[in-house]
């Protein structure tokens, strides 16, 4: 399979199947994540369920999708 490439979209957009207009508190969640990739930080702890999230930036500075459904991957979906 060959690698997926980064998604033509701004890295603070996530994909509509991993974070769709009806996410609950998508729009504290999106918040929180733009916070940190202006901070320089590899991730943010979600402010509805307190789990770590990587940024899409931090993903995509590792230069390739691991298929692990990350919330905010910036490679091509499926």
């Amino acid at each position: 399979m060959p690698p997926k490439k980064l998604a033509d979209r701004d890295l603070n957009t996530p994909s509509q199947k991993r974070m769709p207009q009806e996410t609950p508190s998508r729009e504290l969640r999106l918040a929180a994540h733009s916070q940190a990739i202006q901070n320089g930080e590899e991730g943010y702890i979600d402010p509805v369920n307190k789990m770590f999230v990587m940024t899409a930036k931090y993903l995509a500075d590792k230069g390739f999708c691991c298929d692990s459904g990350c919330r905010h991957c910036p490679f091509e979906d499926d």
